[in-house]
């Protein structure tokens, strides 16, 4: 299996090269060449397995560079040596017709650790493999999840190093914490003044600087842990197929019955892997993509305009306050039948118009795969209320949002195809934002020190790697301009 650049088809890589790379030199983000189909067949011999065989199976279609036992290797170290529970990514049932897939049981407590326990071990195997002799410079910028989840899997991982840039007000007090008590030798955590699409668009632009030969003399290459990184996306597919199977395998649905799926989003990379499992042939039907008040992407699903030029707005579910998200590209070059000029000429218009517009066949396309909405900040609160009271499970800000979406879309369409709440982020990474929304009156000081409110208001222990922050030593103090991104990144490696 060969990766293509969605701006440059003659920019060909194997996908450890793709991974290794993680962004092509033009800009553009790498998919595979074509998608393989599983049949019934297929889906009845992973219905009898657990997560990991499931993994094993879907990465080695894609991966088709690695060694088998290699793959098995990094699945091993990924998600069964202690960082996940044995169900992994397990599937609740919260109500008729919907059921709630937590990915959030990993070591950070959220979702990005599904990819990010594994992404370290695909990159470490490739350079191996390649004979690479560079050390490999992770860039990541972080809307909240990733960098916590890109640190810890990358922590003292040979031959590497991380550097986590993230907007200095622009995520959680409990996020900013995970992040600036990391420890590690190889970690470095700077935070950015501006939001979080200025710290993505200055990562983006020293990808596209003129830094490649200071760098490759000084024996450092760059890649990114980012979702515009293949390898961060194609473990995301795993976790579709292994929901709807479990689904089965619990008796909520028949065999290849057709199942909905609400993903709360902002850089588009989590339902885009929902997108790809449907191609592979899961029965998947209408993907929701739910949005916070920074809602461009149910803008642009519903008049095919993208316009970044608004007001940016920071919110209790700020993992998803992005205005520019990434990944959609990667979906553009699909619907637009991988033209790579038209690709490239949108990317363009964003970049120096801030909007672009699709129409005709592909915002029909478009429509006929995604529905879109968004919940602003007093639908978010009483979407966890209503929910706790109802169901007594408790719903993260992220997840709440979704949630309000796939009740908008039942009540707006009558569609109760059976479907499943992609639920993003532990509630307890959020605490003080969560007991306001459950009509606690207590102090709340900060978030970390109303972790055991929240637990005893809902009955739901603390997680264990979240007990301990509060007393953790700050590692990380630094704070850079965007415009002092490029030079951050030489002071720390010296040059």
């Amino acid at each position: 299996m060969l990766y293509e650049s969605t701006r440059d088809k003659n920019s060909r890589l194997t996908s450890m090269d793709a991974i290794k790379q993680g962004i092509s030199k033009e800009g553009g983000l790498f998919v595979p060449e074509a998608f393989p189909r599983l049949g019934t067949e297929d889906l009845s011999d992973l219905a009898a397995g657990d997560y990991t065989m499931r993994a094993r199976h879907i990465l080695k279609l894609f991966l088709s560079d690695y060694k088998e036992e290699d793959i098995d290797r990094c699945i091993e170290a990924a998600y069964v040596n202690g960082a996940f529970p044995p169900g992994v990514a397990p599937v609740v049932s919260l109500c008729p017709g919907l059921d709630v897939l937590e990915l959030w049981h990993g070591p950070t407590c959220a979702f990005k650790d599904m990819a990010l326990q594994l992404l370290p071990h695909l990159m470490t195997t490739a350079i191996r493999a390649t004979g690479e002799q560079k050390e490999i410079v992770i860039l990541t910028a972080t809307s909240g999840d990733t960098g916590k989840a890109a640190l810890e899997g990358f922590r003292d991982v040979e031959g590497t190093r991380i550097i986590v840039f993230y907007p200095v007000h622009g995520v959680s007090s409990m996020q900013r914490l995970q992040m600036i008590t990391q420890k590690g030798r190889n970690t470095k955590v700077i935070a950015v003044e501006g939001n979080f699409d200025d710290a993505q668009s200055g990562v983006k632009s020293i990808f596209g600087s003129d830094l490649d030969d200071r760098l490759d003399k000084a024996g450092y290459r760059l890649s990114s842990a980012n979702s515009i990184n293949w390898g961060r996306l194609v473990p995301q597919i795993v976790y579709y197929f292994s929901a709807y199977l479990d689904l089965i395998n619990q008796g909520r649905i028949k065999k290849w019955q057709t199942v909905n799926v609400v993903v709360p989003t902002g850089n588009f990379g989590n339902i885009l892997a929902a997108y790809y499992a449907k191609r592979m042939g899961l029965p998947l039907g209408r993907l929701i993509c739910a949005s916070n008040r920074n809602n461009v992407l149910t803008d642009f699903i519903s008049t095919g305009v993208y316009d970044i030029n608004r007001i940016f707005y920071k919110t209790t579910s700020p993992s998803m306050d992005i205005l520019i998200s990434s990944n959609l590209e990667r979906l553009l070059y699909e619907l637009s039948e991988r033209d790579t000029d038209f690709v490239s000429g949108l990317m363009r218009e964003l970049k120096e118009r801030g909007r672009y517009k699709v129409d005709g066949q592909l915002l029909n396309r478009l429509n006929d795969l995604f529905w879109g909405s968004y919940a602003d900040e007093g639908q978010t609160r009483a979407t966890i209320k209503d929910t706790f009271e109802k169901y007594g499970y408790t719903l993260d800000p992220h997840t709440a949002v979704g949630k309000f979406v796939y009740d908008q879309y039942r009540l707006q369409t009558g569609d109760t195809t059976e479907t499943i709440l992609v639920s993003t982020a532990s509630p307890f990474k959020f605490p003080a934002e969560v007991l306001k929304a459950l009509g606690y009156e207590g102090d709340v000081p900060d978030e970390a020190a109303c972790l055991e409110d929240l637990s005893r208001v809902t009955g739901v222990p603390v997680p264990a790697p979240l007990e301990s922050l509060s007393h953790s030593e700050v590692l990380h103090k630094d704070v850079c301009s965007r415009e002092g991104m490029k030079q951050a990144l030489l002071s720390y490696l010296k040059l």
